[in-house]
């Protein structure tokens, strides 16, 4: 039987609930809530699968050890008896990352120095600050936890989305926000405000059955024992059943943002499922057939300065949706909340606050729309 690891499923802090479950429906093993993640168990199977088919997964990292340490010469003794060619290849090279808190041992960039020295010395590693493969040291409370970044590059670079805005918002939150609003696959999405098209595109995607890490590769591919044939067969299976054709549009006074998210919906593979548009708002009118969700995520300002003038902007968002959208779900992502009160929608108390770019976001929601 195939060992079994600890997998951890980074997710912004405050979005760990829709992560988890994204990971029970896809059929990961008990997963449960931690800190800024979800964890689960498997083999390098669920490894590669996770970094496959997880939309809300910003990273996903497989813990490879533990050991306790109380101080320095005990790291470095015990991090040389470590069996590090059951997880690292001595032709690829690694970065070393390390944080420490409340443990006897507390500087990060001795515990670096000493791990890097075992890698080197006993492996023959090359360490780099820009390697393929990223280990991660945690000692906390005296334990020293060793896991690997099995993904690389942040799971929200799909490879498909080369047209960006101005403050795109990044697939993976785009996913979980989905989630959070209850959207399932086949309902009908309306974002006006689509900039690069992030919601629809990730709506279509999954109206499509399509895999996110499809078309992109993948810091394990680099790790010891890694099997490329049973890997290709997992990526090239079948997408999942797709769901019914659904009215999935975006539309923004931008033409140039248009272009963009008309080409990022061609790279995507789903171009027959999308309607990209350009109108202002007070153009916009709900597509024929049954209600679903609006979701949007307006500009909102970096600073306090910046937000008078859309106030009037989300009024008239807010005005065009109570009198045109009945029967319509609404999602607004902001991080002004003065600017939601703005639209005069039913907004439930919003959702927690998340990272985003500097700031700290939120999504408000309204039950369906009088």
């Amino acid at each position: 039987m195939a060992p079994e690891y600890e997998i951890f499923l980074a997710a912004p802090p405050g979005l760990e609930p829709q992560l988890l479950a994204e990971a029970a429906a896809a059929g990961f093993a008990a997963p449960a809530v931690v800190p800024g993640g979800v964890v689960t168990r498997g083999p390098w199977a669920e490894v590669w699968r996770a970094n496959l088919v997880l939309r809300g997964a910003s990273r996903v990292l497989v813990r490879i050890g533990a050991f306790r340490a109380l101080h320095v010469a005990q790291l470095d003794k015990r991090a040389r008896r470590f069996d590090w060619a059951a997880f690292l290849r001595p032709d690829v090279p690694v970065r070393v990352e390390a944080t420490c808190r409340a443990s006897r041992i507390w500087h990060a960039g001795a515990v670096v120095q000493r791990v890097a020295g075992a890698l080197t010395d006993g492996l023959g590693v090359t360490i780099a600050a820009d390697a393929p493969v990223t280990l991660k040291v945690r000692i906390e409370d005296d334990l020293c936890t060793l896991s690997l970044d099995t993904s690389g590059a942040p799971l929200h670079r799909r490879g498909t989305k080369q047209a960006v805005g101005k403050a795109p918002m990044r697939e993976t939150l785009a996913a979980l926000f989905l989630r959070a609003c209850g959207h399932v696959p086949g309902e009908p999405v309306v974002d006006p405000m689509c900039g690069s098209g992030t919601f629809v595109l990730e709506a279509a995607e999954m109206a499509a059955g399509l895999a996110p890490g499809r078309g992109r590769s993948f810091a394990f591919e680099h790790l010891a024992g890694f099997d490329a044939a049973a890997w290709a067969a997992m990526r090239t299976a079948a997408p999942g059943p797709g769901a019914p054709m659904a009215a999935l549009w975006g539309s923004d006074r931008d033409q140039g943002a248009i272009a963009g998210a008309t080409a990022n919906a061609d790279r995507a593979g789903v171009a027959d499922r999308v309607r990209f548009l350009r109108a202002s708002v007070s153009d916009l009118t709900p597509p024929d057939g049954p209600p679903g969700l609006v979701i949007v995520n307006p500009p909102y300002g970096a600073r306090i300065g910046e937000r008078r003038p859309l106030h009037a902007v989300h009024g008239a968002l807010g005005a065009v949706l109570r009198d045109r959208f009945s029967g319509w779900r609404v999602g607004l992502v902001t991080a002004a909340p003065e600017l939601a009160r703005a639209t005069a929608l039913p907004f439930a108390p919003p959702g927690p606050p998340i990272p985003h770019g500097g700031l700290k976001i939120q999504l408000f929601q309204t039950a369906a729309l009088p």
